[in-house]
């Protein structure tokens, strides 16, 4: 029996829509997707990763693979039948995985502000990946989490969501965080997008620093039939800050 913590608010749905967070998240960034997704007929199913907020991590073998296959074991567990993965920046690298290892869980895929592999093409980015994985293995979460914060969440408006994700990725457990940071420098799944046969999205924010759009779009070149949407306004929490067009976009393409 999984030891996963996930939410399940429609298990009556009529077919299941797994949601992936990104690096430091949990379950609860999905929380402006699940009312329209319930209200559409779908299962939406979110859990936290292993070693992030309430789902535990033993501290050793943490792994895109491995928690690939813990997905696919809740899946399998629950009796959802293939599903929709739904996967943002973190969430996204796994659910590619997904798509390579276990297709036949697979009915959609939506990956959102992702990349195939993680080489940012300015100094800046390089720095800023640079520090972040220098910083977590010095001073900790709390310091990463602020800079994290402050990166995503830029505007002044915005106070109330950094200081939301700061608390969000100060729960995670940090071995769990700084494997989760290695794995995600290593991923690289540009010689593999081919073999990717089913229905896919790419949803862009525009003003993406983490993950800039241009490496988003060779997710579209790599997958037969892939097509990418651009939401306007937003960064790289693009389902927080513009729910209604992310929403829209979402439910739209899992309802064709």
């Amino acid at each position: 029996m999984t030891r996963m913590y996930f939410l399940d608010p429609n298990p009556s749905g009529r077919s299941t829509v797994l949601l992936l967070h990104g690096l430091g998240a949990n379950s609860a960034s999905w929380t402006f997707q699940l009312p329209p997704l319930i209200e559409a007929g779908f299962r939406p199913i979110a859990p936290d990763a292993p070693g992030f907020s309430r789902s535990p991590y033993n501290g050793k073998g943490w792994s895109i693979a491995t928690v690939a296959q813990s997905m696919a074991d809740l899946l399998a567990e629950l009796q959802t039948g293939p599903a929709h993965i739904v996967g943002i920046s973190m969430g996204g690298v796994i659910a590619q995985q997904i798509a390579f290892d276990f297709p036949q869980w697979i009915r959609k895929l939506v990956l959102v502000n992702t990349f195939t592999a993680l080489r940012p093409e300015r100094v800046g980015s390089w720095l800023y990946l640079l520090g972040r994985f220098a910083m977590v293995h010095t001073l900790g979460l709390p310091a990463q989490a602020k800079v994290v914060a402050r990166r995503i969440f830029a505007l002044a408006e915005q106070e109330e969501l950094r200081q939301m994700l700061i608390t969000t990725i100060t729960q995670s457990d940090p071995r769990a965080y700084r494997a989760a940071m290695r794995a995600l420098a290593l991923f690289d799944s540009r010689k593999r997008l081919a073999e990717v046969r089913i229905p896919t999205l790419v949803i862009t924010g525009d003003r993406d620093t983490t993950v800039p759009p241009p490496r988003q779009k060779l997710l579209v070149e790599g997958i037969s039939g892939a097509r990418q949407v651009v939401i306007p306004n937003a960064g790289h929490a693009v389902s927080v800050e513009q729910p209604e067009a992310f929403n829209r976009e979402l439910v739209a393409f899992l309802q064709e």
